[in-house]
């Protein structure tokens, strides 16, 4: 059996490796260039913007089988009305019984896979970058295996809200980019953008619940005028999506002082307040690298602005403890980059890790159904932290 990730497998070696590779990566990839990833008709309608040349660059109720149903593709650019997006709502709760959480094979101490993307683009210009092609079967693959989509403010809070049996995940987006959203002249998520990916796949797999984490700097989404950016991070809150803090410039936290990482944090929140979206909840590190002073990435104030959040997410290579569980640090939540089984990516990325969880079943977080009990095998009720303890339900 594999030895504990809350310790011995928490490879440090591993995320500086990984880690080391996205930072060269984002400082050599060129800005952001919408006109080359998003349809014509997304920038035609003024939703896309290059970003100036002074800003950093864009580094980069369900069928329960998971199986897909028919679909005759997504919308032609032609038709008459916007198609409806597919809801994110979550499923009704149940009350889980320990001969319940038994019989779904409920594991709420177990791991949870929470995957990284940068940019999502036709032709990739550097390791972390995704073309929509593997976006959408990345996605497929999820859902045929049974996952079901949280957002990273539910994931830190502990509402995993998803059917019992089924397994969450946790799709994060980093830096804004213009290839994450995008409207068309319709009024629709551009083509081949990742909000589009995600629908197709929610339409194709109704369970497959159309939520994700979009963790933005100061020119969210390629976006320059106050007001697209506004209509864009509402349009996003409206549907179920989190936008949420990832530093007002993208700068590396571990070379600032304590003020100045203050005030990259506190920016960024000032400027969401104004975009009419709630203070964030959660903050992921540019280029995953924390500073020196740990909690003034989690809590802090400058200018008048405080900031508060339940997580702090990295740039690791490695799935998440549960919240639940004893190890978990929410000043530093472990996810995993998006990409194949090649190079600094043999072991540490999703490829490797969804095919470990796979064979692996015994490791993975298991939903019992039920979001006021924290359901596990028996001999797992130790791992659950103290103050989850009157939540658990054995079996």
């Amino acid at each position: 059996m594999r030895p504990s990730l809350s310790s011995t497998r928490v490879i440090g070696a591993a995320n500086v490796a990984v880690i080391l590779v996205a930072v060269v990566a984002l400082m050599i990839m060129p800005g952001d260039d919408p006109g080359a990833e998003v349809p014509p008709e997304a920038v035609k309608v003024g939703q896309i913007q290059p970003k100036p040349s002074g800003q950093p660059s864009g580094q980069p109720s369900g069928q329960p089988s998971g199986q897909p149903v028919p679909s005759s593709g997504q919308p032609s650019a032609q038709a008459s009305q916007p198609a409806p997006v597919p809801t994110a709502s979550q499923p009704p709760p149940v009350v889980a019984t320990p001969e319940f959480a038994k019989q779904v094979k409920a594991n709420e101490a177990g791991l949870v896979p929470i995957i990284m993307y940068h940019r999502i683009v036709k032709k990739r210009m550097a390791s972390i970058d995704r073309t929509p092609d593997q976006l959408r079967q990345e996605l497929e693959k999820l859902a045929k295996q049974g996952y079901v989509p949280i957002t990273a403010a539910e994931f830190a809070a502990g509402r995993i809200q998803v059917p019992a049996g089924k397994f969450p995940v946790v799709l994060t987006f980093d830096d804004g980019h213009s290839s994450h959203f995008a409207l068309d002249d319709q009024g629709r998520p551009a083509r081949n953008t990742a909000v589009a990916i995600i629908y197709d796949v929610a339409r194709k797999f109704p369970s497959f619940r159309p939520v994700a984490t979009f963790w933005v700097n100061h020119y969210p989404f390629g976006l320059q005028k106050h007001e697209q950016q506004a209509t864009a991070v509402q349009w996003l809150h409206r549907q179920g999506f989190e936008v949420a803090n990832h530093t007002w410039a993208h700068p590396n936290l571990r070379a600032m002082g304590t003020k100045k990482v203050r005030e990259q944090i506190a920016r960024l929140e000032r400027m969401l307040k104004k975009l009419g979206v709630p203070p964030s909840k959660t903050m992921a590190l540019p280029f995953g690298s924390m500073p020196h002073k740990k909690k003034a990435a989690r809590e802090g104030e400058w200018g008048g602005t405080r900031y508060d959040f339940d997580a702090v997410f990295l740039a690791g290579a490695e799935p998440s403890l549960s919240p639940f569980a004893k190890g978990y640090d929410p000043g530093a939540v472990q996810r995993i980059q998006s990409n194949g089984k090649r190079g600094e990516c043999r072991k540490w990325c999703s490829q490797y890790w969804l095919e470990w969880l796979q064979k692996h079943p015994g490791w993975r977080f298991v939903s019992d159904g039920d979001p006021e009990r924290v359901s596990v095998p028996k001999k797992l009720q130790g791992n659950i932290a103290p103050k989850r303890r009157d939540q658990v339900n054995a079996y």
